[in-house]
């Protein structure tokens, strides 16, 4: 709930205003940082991914959410120096990483093994879920009433105030993971099965996994923030493309634990295909949908699909590539999908200054996901994957 997701990009929007009217910013040059949060956090999701590996997620997590809390602070004494505002944005997105979804993940699987999916499902799906619709309105209040100089501040103030106590008391790394016991040393022993990143990437699961989340994933998160200019452009009003969007939003965050919890129960991984195919539909609807219940269908679809493919993601890389560095390879395939969510809006964009409307674009999206899908069906089965019998202690409260 207060990872970078909920209290930076979210909020990005309610603090855009009056940024450009304080300092006559035009707004494209500064909605430039998202750009740099996600060129950033591309690099140092692996890097923190390798270290909490070796070292475990805790004190990493810790330190972390401190200094993310400091950067974001720091925005509230912005002076209208636009490369002083991205460099503080480059520590956001720098230190926004360590305590992240995809280091959080991490610290789930190795928690949890026989409801690792649902576990999965739960802490991101609900987490950024809750924290994306409470975190803007709380933004909204701060600014409303005291400025957005105190809006940045007090968004810090929760990431510092509330998240590091809960973290200090209750975040401990798995036994047998993170860094090694006395005994381990002694023994030479290591209980952690897993293949390095170099292992992994000689599986051809590992490509088919990251090219079908990266796309999948990057083209629903830019068909997500485009939803209220596509069916602004076919005559629908605000309210229709806002509550198109809050739809998408909310079943994608619910939609991570439902496909946690088949995943769980299923012997091998198809039983996401039609999910993730279901983006198709989700398109189709958006574009030539006559009114405004297919274009909420068409969000649902959309909302399905999202949830799923990240849903999805971590639980793979358990299965087939094991936990010993498991937050590595998904740091790897985070960025994988920043970077997919950081072009495919920009060529959105483009195919739309090109031919005035964003249907071209969307029925080549449409072909994208229907290769995804092809991709995600030739996944083989779970059955002698090295994440299968990883020896990871299982929580039941």
């Amino acid at each position: 709930m207060l990872c970078a997701t909920a209290t930076v990009h979210s909020v990005f929007g309610t603090f855009l205003v009056p940024l450009s009217e304080t300092f006559n910013w035009t707004r494209a040059s500064i909605s430039v940082v998202l750009a740099i949060i996600a060129l950033s956090s591309a690099i140092v999701y692996p890097l923190a991914g390798r270290y909490a590996d070796k070292h475990g997620t805790r004190r990493m997590i810790l330190f972390g959410n401190l200094l993310f809390a400091l950067s974001v602070a720091a925005l509230a004494f912005t002076n209208g120096s636009l490369p002083l505002f991205y460099a503080t944005f480059l520590a956001i997105g720098i230190f926004g990483g360590l305590p992240s979804t995809a280091i959080f993940s991490k610290l789930v699987a190795e928690w949890f093994r026989d409801n690792r999916g649902t576990a999965l499902g739960i802490s991101a799906g609900i987490g950024n879920g809750i924290g994306a619709v409470c975190l803007p309105i709380i933004a909204a209040l701060l600014v409303a009433h005291a400025g957005w100089r105190i809006g940045y501040l007090g968004i810090a103030l929760m990431i510092a105030g509330i998240g590091t106590p809960i973290y200090f008391l209750f975040l401990h790394d798995a036994p047998g993971f993170g860094e090694k016991t006395e005994e381990q040393e002694g023994d030479g022993t290591d209980p952690v099965g897993g293949l390095s990143i170099a292992e992994a990437a000689r599986k051809s699961s590992f490509w088919l996994i990251m090219l079908a989340i990266a796309s999948g994933g990057g083209i629903s998160t830019a068909i997500l923030s485009h939803v209220v200019p596509i069916v602004g452009d076919r005559g629908f009003g605000l309210a229709t493309g806002t509550a198109v969007v809050s739809v998408f939003a909310l079943v994608a965050s619910l939609w991570q634990i439902v496909t946690g919890r088949l995943l769980d129960r299923s012997s091998g991984p198809r039983i996401v295909v039609p999910m993730y195919a279901l983006a198709i539909l989700g398109l189709f609807l958006l574009e030539y949908g006559a009114s405004s219940p297919f274009l909420i269908a068409g969000g649902i679809c959309l909302g399905i699909a999202l949830g799923c493919q990240f849903g999805s993601l971590p639980f793979f890389i358990a299965r087939y590539f094991g936990l010993r560095h498991f937050g590595a390879i998904l740091g790897v395939m985070y960025s994988a999908v920043i970077a997919a969510q950081g072009t495919t809006p920009v060529l959105l964009d483009m195919a739309f200054d090109r031919y005035q409307t964003y249907r071209p674009a969307i029925l080549i999206a449409m072909v994208v996901i229907a290769a995804g899908s092809l991709l995600l069906l030739l996944l083989p089965s779970y059955r002698n994957q090295i994440g299968k019998g990883a020896p990871v202690m299982t929580v039941s409260h």
